[in-house]
């Protein structure tokens, strides 16, 4: 085996170990969304198993990352992202997951149509950028519409709905830190926000 794949076979394990705690996983709650024993994740992230496609596809898809970033294959030099839209089949929604790293911040697109208003709390903080349409955001009392180019952010905390403002879809690029983490805004190169 050459040194590159050697090494690449190597990273494979400390990868899974950083993807399950990000993720907030014990070994014992991986082990039962894969299947995969306890000693055999463990031995696995250690080095002292050698990762292997039946291993490898299970815990790609429980992390919700690519197989090819999971192992950190090399690049091809294919620029092109190739997305993968999930599709809501009852009122016609789309979103799209612009990054695939579990417990970081997440990006989305979506494209959100019409449906029922239903008030949610969570950890994180969000971040909305309306692209086409017009948005109603809900927090708590309070209703916001947002037009095209509009940015809005909140603490996930308080209570709070997003979507269509009247009968037609709304497209917005969507922001999301787990750990209530604000996104980083800058207005014009070299200007920096509080």
């Amino acid at each position: 085996m050459d040194a590159d794949m050697e090494q690449m076979l190597t990273a494979i394990g400390p990868r899974l170990r950083a993807l399950r705690r990000d993720r907030g996983l014990t070994l014992e709650a991986l082990s039962g969304l894969t299947g995969i024993s306890v000693s055999g994740l463990s031995r696995l992230e250690s080095g002292k198993r050698r990762p292997t496609l039946e291993l490898l596809v299970p815990l790609a898809r429980v992390h919700r990352i690519a197989l090819d970033q999971l192992i950190a294959l090399p690049a091809t030099g294919d620029p092109r992202v190739h997305l993968t839209p999930l599709r809501h089949r009852r009122n016609g929604s789309a979103l799209v997951p612009l990054t695939r790293y579990p417990g970081r911040l997440r990006v989305f697109k979506q494209v959100i149509a019409p449906g029922p208003r239903t008030l949610v709390t969570h950890a994180g903080y969000e971040w909305l950028f309306v692209l086409a349409g017009e948005l109603l955001l809900v927090l708590g009392e309070r209703e916001l519409t947002l037009g095209p180019g509009e940015v809005a952010e909140f603490d996930t905390a308080e209570p709070h709905w997003f979507g269509p403002a009247g009968d037609r879809t709304v497209e917005i690029l969507h922001v999301f830190g787990p750990q209530g983490e604000k996104a980083r805004i800058r207005a014009r190169p070299g200007t920096r926000q509080p």
